[in-house]
């Protein structure tokens, strides 16, 4: 009797009941270089190595994301409308080099700074966990086989809260003084090791 094994149903089974594992990045000082409330598509400078980082993250099996908070946009800077505009003009050259970002998950929030609806304290704005939880419901990620790389201290607090094992830390301006449990790299390139 021959059996025949039907590749394509088995592995859409497969990828329905094991969990994924994710890449989560941080946006600015991680995809872009931070000059400070990037919104704009001239202002926008693509971190040397971030998409020989995403590749090789492909290579090995990571969904990828950004998690990336905006409070430019609760202090008025710009709008969400403009974010949104950036973000997918960013996601549309992530494609044309072979990278699919899943989701950009972002925080508009900010506790104290601005006068608008989104001036408050939320759930969302690293350092709390919320976008990346967000992301492991809507995506089913196992946290435990992902990785974050960031460059500020609330990056790594965020993924240590969600339950993210390992944590990567870029050295950046907000770094001098910090001392937090993760892998600390000079540069996106040298994070490429802890994928």
């Amino acid at each position: 009797m021959l059996v025949f094994f039907d590749y394509a149903k088995q592995k859409a089974y497969l990828d329905k009941i094991i969990m994924k594992k994710a890449l989560f990045l941080d946006r600015d000082g991680i995809v872009n270089v931070d000059h400070g409330y990037v919104y704009k598509i001239d202002d926008f400078e693509f971190v040397d190595g971030i998409f020989e980082l995403c590749l090789t993250a492909i290579e090995k099996s990571y969904d990828i994301f950004v998690i990336t908070n905006q409070a430019g946009i609760a202090r008025g800077l710009y709008t969400v409308s403009d974010f949104e505009k950036l973000t997918a003009w960013m996601q549309e050259i992530f494609n044309k080099k072979g990278i699919e970002i899943k989701k950009v998950y972002f925080c508009p929030h900010h506790p104290s700074k601005g006068d608008n609806e989104y001036t408050k304290i939320c759930e969302c704005r690293k350092p709390e966990p919320g976008l990346i939880i967000k992301a492991q419901q809507e995506f089913d990620i196992d946290l435990e086989n992902s990785i974050l790389i960031g460059d500020k201290e609330s990056d790594i607090l965020a993924a240590q809260s969600a339950g993210i094992a390992r944590q990567v830390l870029v050295e950046s301006k907000y770094t001098k003084d910090v001392e937090v449990s993760a892998y600390r790299v000079n540069n996106i390139v040298e994070a490429i090791t802890y994928l």
